[in-house]
This record gives structure tokens, C-alpha cells and sequence, in this order.
């Protein structure tokens, strides 16, 4: 506890910042819930973007409209 699942378009990034970006979300999630660093999970999953719609879009921000803490602005 807690695990962090980050769904984006495929996207090419570096050792650097993809470290910066677990080290962020870490340092974040820790101050949050006041955590060790030991329990915190992380995982990127990157989808195609024509399949957004179906699998990202649709189930989990449509479908889970009332569980978001930040709303698309589209």
C-alpha cells in the first residue's frame, strides 16, 4: 500500500526521467500518506493511443467518474 497505476500514450523516456518521474510520484505519495518508501508501488503502462478510447478512457475515467481527483479538461 498505496500502488500507483500510470496509463499514458507510448512516450520515449530517458533512464533520467524516468527515475525523476518514480522518485516524484514516490517523494508525493510518502508525504500523503506519511508512508515508508518500502510499500509504495509503482507501474507505467503505456496504451496505443487508438486504443484509449476502450481501454483507458471509457472504464476508467467515464466508468469511474466519481472516484477522480483530477478531471480531463476535454
Amino acid at each position: 500500500m498505496p500502488h500507483v497505476s500510470i496509463k499514458h500514450f507510448p512516450a520515449e523516456l530517458s533512464e533520467a526521467q524516468r527515475s525523476e518521474l518514480i522518485a516524484e510520484i514516490t517523494r508525493a505519495v510518502r508525504s500523503a500518506f506519511g508512508c515508508d518508501e518500502g510499500v509504495v508501488s509503482i507501474a507505467l503502462e503505456p496504451v496505443d493511443p487508438d486504443l484509449w478510447n476502450e481501454r483507458v478512457y471509457q472504464p476508467e475515467i467515464v466508468g469511474h467518474r466519481d472516484l477522480l481527483c483530477k478531471r480531463p479538461n476535454y
